[in-house]
């Protein structure tokens, strides 16, 4: 399998990029396309339609390449994978269930491959505000998948808009649902790892009220005021924090605590004054216990090419693709050392890189169980046997 990664600011100059990488002959077979929802989806589909490649994408909250960072533009990995050796699936979960739309994305890739791998995407808010909750996606695919389901991936973005985030393939766009890459488990190498960094900080707490994604109370205290206060925010001054939740809060995510699991990283994304709760990206059980976090040191981008080392000689392995679902909060938070993270990556396995920032990753923890991320880098390279 041969990769080439392009970019652009435009679909004119995605369409050049895609033409000077096929100059020389190749011929890709499929695209994975991560692109701003400033741009123009169907044109850049279109693009790829016009020279017969199979194409599945997200948009994105940002978006990178090899050496390439952008916040608006499009860019996407082209592989020649032959297409007996991958499947593109999207469903809408519309009227069913998420749990009976992870199950007919299994049964599908299923009839495919004895051992699917699976590339997963998904919505993360609907232009409706409906919104996919990923931890309960991740335990559908893992309880229909079974516990050796591999599986990486990330929800869509809208840069920070939180109007309407979509995955796609060349023909269809739904803004809630999921896409999978569906490859050849017995043909293609793919291993990786999701990794925070954050570290965890004080006591352990109680979530001692809670509905769905809304924590009411924390040790039967209002969560909002013991949120703000562990920050040292007066409570008394939320309402000059308007914009908080859309920067501060992704610094320190909450660290609930998970029987035989590493800890599930889950940071507040807005509130309610009035409830004097917090709303979070995906649901929280009562009664779940957590420790506060602080943001990751300087070492961060050492110890996550560190563990990427120790896995490539593990396996004593090499890649010819690598993909990169980095969290929107873990751009935020880290500012220039996310990208300089990513590169890392790259140097690691040495082979064309393309991913995006996200609302959510998906993938395998250093565990190497199953799990819905938040304020993670999931990685995963891709080798033809």
């Amino acid at each position: 399998m041969k990769a080439k990664t392009i970019h652009g600011n435009s679909i004119g100059q995605l369409r050049s990029a895609l033409q000077q990488g096929m100059s020389d002959g190749y011929r890709p077979t499929m695209a994975i396309v991560f692109i701003s929802v400033k741009q123009d989806r169907e044109a850049a589909c279109e693009l790829f339609r016009e020279e017969h490649i199979d194409v599945i994408g997200a948009t994105s909250s940002g978006e990178f390449t090899d050496g390439h960072e952008s916040s608006g533009g499009i860019v996407a990995i082209l592989l020649d994978l032959s297409p007996s050796n991958f499947r593109i699936l999207i469903r809408e979960i519309g009227d069913s269930t998420l749990e009976e739309t992870t199950k007919t994305v299994l049964e599908e890739a299923h009839k495919s491959f004895s051992d699917p791998a699976f590339i997963l995407l998904s919505t993360f808010q609907s232009e409706t505000g409906t919104i996919v909750d990923g931890e309960s996606l991740i335990r559908y695919m893992e309880k229909a998948g079974g516990p050796d389901l591999k599986l990486f991936g990330g929800m869509a973005g809208d840069d920070i808009t939180f109007e309407g985030t979509y995955v796609f393939t060349g023909t269809v766009t739904t803004d809630y649902g999921i896409a999978a890459l569906v490859l050849d488990g017995d043909k293609i190498n793919v291993r990786g790892m999701a990794l925070s960094g954050w570290k965890s900080i004080g006591i352990s707490r109680t979530i001692t009220k809670s509905e769905g994604n809304i924590i009411y109370t924390i040790d039967h205290k209002p969560a909002l005021e013991t949120y703000l206060r562990f920050l040292g925010i007066d409570p008394s001054s939320v309402k000059s924090q308007i914009n908080f939740f859309n920067t501060e809060s992704v610094h320190y995510p909450l660290q609930l605590q998970r029987e035989g699991r590493e800890p599930k990283m889950c940071a507040p994304i807005d509130y309610d004054e009035e409830k004097e709760a917090l709303i979070c990206e995906s649901e929280i059980p009562q009664g779940t216990e957590f420790r506060f976090s602080t943001p990751p040191d300087f070492d961060i981008v050492d110890s996550i090419l560190e563990k990427a080392n120790e896995l490539k000689e593990e396996t004593g392995d090499g890649a010819e693709a690598l993909l990169i679902f980095s969290c929107a909060g873990r751009l935020s938070a880290l500012g220039p050392m996310a990208q300089q993270e990513n590169e890392g990556l790259k140097e690691v396995w040495d082979a064309p890189m393309a991913g995006f920032y996200t609302y959510g990753e998906f993938g395998k923890g250093p565990d190497g169980k199953h799990e819905f991320h938040s304020t993670t880098n999931s990685w995963v390279v891709l080798k033809e046997k």
